[in-house]
């Protein structure tokens, strides 16, 4: 059935998105959509932009969730509304008892002290969205980007792992720390060049 389908579809396009596969994560992607809109659901189908927009989020891609919103207004869902100002930073009015629990923290906790939350977090892709967004709010440190680095290569998860190797890279060399710098260009380009097709 459409559910059945949709809820597949969906958890395929995270994977090969996460992996760097977009041709094929656009296609499960666009397959799902088809699945719930030829059921004429909106909120389902609100939702499936909403997963696809945290998702990309997670991988630092700017994402507005303009889909999401759109479709939101016909159908409103007040967890997915929270989800949604969760993802878009919009933390100040997010109404947190609606927010998937591993978030929760993450909101609650004082600025500068929400690096302390990532840790905690059970769940490998919700850890990569929490530390994606506090880079977003420009509240991460060393220890953020290494965790999300650390955690997209325990996936295997190569797109991700690139822009962080990218963002360490960076940080070593504004540091003016150049072993650190050649070992990260490795992984970069080991990374790079398994993403070639």
């Amino acid at each position: 059935d459409w559910k059945t389908d949709s809820a597949d579809l969906i958890e395929r396009y995270k994977k090969h998105a996460l992996l760097g596969e977009n041709t094929l994560a656009e296609r499960y992607f666009q397959q799902a959509i088809t699945a719930t809109g030829g059921a004429g659901r909106v909120a389902d189908t609100a939702r499936l932009w909403l997963v696809r927009c945290a998702t990309r989020r997670a991988m630092l891609i700017d994402d507005t969730c303009t889909e999401y919103a759109d479709l939101a207004e016909i159908e409103p869902n007040a967890a997915d509304h929270a989800y949604y100002q969760f993802v878009t930073l919009r933390w100040d009015t997010v109404d947190i008892t609606l927010l998937p629990s591993q978030h929760r923290d993450l909101v609650r906790a004082p600025a500068g002290k929400r690096q302390e939350t990532l840790g905690r977090v059970a769940d490998p892709l919700a850890r990569l969205l929490d530390a994606s967004l506090l880079v977003l709010r420009k509240e991460s440190d060393s220890n953020t980007l290494a965790l999300a680095t650390e955690t997209a290569s325990t996936q295997g998860w190569r797109q991700p792992l690139l822009t962080y190797l990218k963002l360490q890279e960076k940080q070593a060399l504004d540091q003016g720390n150049v072993a650190e710098q050649a070992k990260l260009a490795k992984r970069i380009q080991l990374v790079e060049k398994s993403l070639l097709p």
